[in-house]
């Protein structure tokens, strides 16, 4: 049986269960294992692992092997709820150096209890253990990118042969995702979804997380939000921050968005999720671009205080060791800075600043979106114990304070 006919069977399961439950049916069954997450061992042999309704495993799910042949493992966690209902991925590190959302998934995975869930969380921890180990976006093997290797293939690269078993053994058997990202080293990425939006299943976890940007797009071929979606199930990638850093502001934003969707999906039948109050989603190439350096030398970002620009606005200037030459960019059109350079140090070509077009009509719910929520918000507290938590809630409370004035204001 192909993936997606397992998937497909997996589903209608859970449907049924769902409905059987809302309606107060017992479902007459010979299969002990119902509402159980089934997957294969990882130790060679051909028995099946289970995680059954009701319970809760940490473990390490070998997906390779090392140059010594010692087993490359996985740290994977499964909440299944006492309760049927839909199955949710959240992945992250699948660039080895994006650990944001490792500290998501670890905060998640110790949330919930089985008692509180209406179906089933599947945390991926770190899908690309070589390169976490490593400190490196890739695998550390002829530097392959995880994240163009979906669904993978048994006799393919090593990287293939890893994504082959994450898919066909988690991601498969799941039904609606969240794949945690950052910026790769040296730049900072505002906080952003990239999403098929023209997939109504995806259209509606995206909107059901709640963020204020989407990039749409199916996505590179090899990804997993692509391959998963194609597959029939929806998922979505959030970009959030720099690499190897852990922004608690953006965390606790990206859980609020999990449990967001945990709520809208039934997961959390009692809570209500919240929606952003500005949402853009981009369509076409056209309406962002990427600023490049023409010379090299030292960049002083002029933008601020809050990531938008006019059109004709300086937004950045390279200068020479001597300051005695200056090479002045400016935005292009009126645009929000979803991403910029965080190394001072440039060469031409270097990219500098992913702007997005934004209207007028937009520019000052977007100023006051990101007033408190913008790259400010990205700073590194995570070293401060509980100075941090004072910094983070002092910041989400401001950033609340504005947007309820602005829209009390309207």
């Amino acid at each position: 049986m192909s993936s997606r006919s397992s998937f497909s069977c997996n589903r209608r399961a859970n449907v049924l269960l769902a409905v059987s439950d809302r309606l107060g049916i017992t479902v007459p069954s010979s299969n002990t294992d119902q509402g159980a997450f089934i997957f294969d061992s990882a130790d060679g042999s051909k028995e099946t692992r289970r995680c059954r309704a009701g319970e809760k495993q940490h473990f390490e799910y070998a997906v390779g092997e090392n140059y010594l042949g010692q087993p490359i493992k996985m740290p994977v966690t499964i909440i299944n709820g006492e309760r049927s209902g839909p199955r949710l991925l959240l992945t992250a590190a699948v660039h080895g150096d994006e650990i944001n959302g490792v500290k998501v998934l670890q905060r998640m995975a110790n949330r919930y209890e089985p008692t509180e869930l209406h179906g089933t969380l599947v945390c991926i921890h770190v899908v690309n253990v070589p390169g976490y180990q490593a400190e490196e976006r890739y695998l550390p093997i002829y530097d392959r990118d995880l994240n163009r290797s979906f669904p993978g293939l048994s006799d393919g690269s090593e990287a293939s042969r890893m994504a082959k078993i994450i898919y066909d053994q988690f991601v498969s058997r799941c039904d609606i995702g969240l794949d945690f990202h950052a910026s790769t080293r040296n730049k900072l990425a505002l906080m952003h979804a990239r999403a098929d939006m023209d997939d109504d299943g995806v259209e509606r976890l995206v909107n059901a997380f709640g963020i204020e940007l989407v990039l749409s797009g199916a996505g590179n071929e090899g990804a997993l939000r692509r391959e998963a979606t194609e597959d029939g199930i929806s998922m979505a990638t959030i970009e959030m921050g720099e690499a190897n850093r852990f922004q608690p502001v953006l965390i606790e934003r990206a859980i609020d968005g999990v449990e967001n969707v945990m709520a809208e999906y039934d997961l959390l039948p009692e809570t209500d999720p919240d929606a952003p109050e500005f949402g853009k989603v981009l369509q076409s190439d056209g309406e962002k671009e990427w600023l490049r350096a023409d010379t090299g030398g030292l960049v002083d970002m002029k933008w601020g205080p809050h990531p938008i620009v006019s059109e004709g606005e300086t937004i950045c200037v390279i200068s020479d060791h001597f300051a005695q030459e200056e090479h002045a960019v400016e935005a292009p059109f009126m645009g929000l800075l979803i991403g910029i350079l965080a190394n001072p140090r440039v060469l031409p070509g270097r990219p500098l600043i992913h702007l997005v077009e934004i209207s007028e009509d937009e520019y000052d719910e977007a100023e006051a979106t990101f007033e408190e929520l913008g790259f400010q918000a990205q700073r590194t507290f995570h070293w401060m114990g509980e100075m941090s938590e004072v910094i983070v809630d002092t910041t989400l409370d401001d950033a609340k304070e504005a947007t309820e004035g602005t829209l009390d204001e309207g």
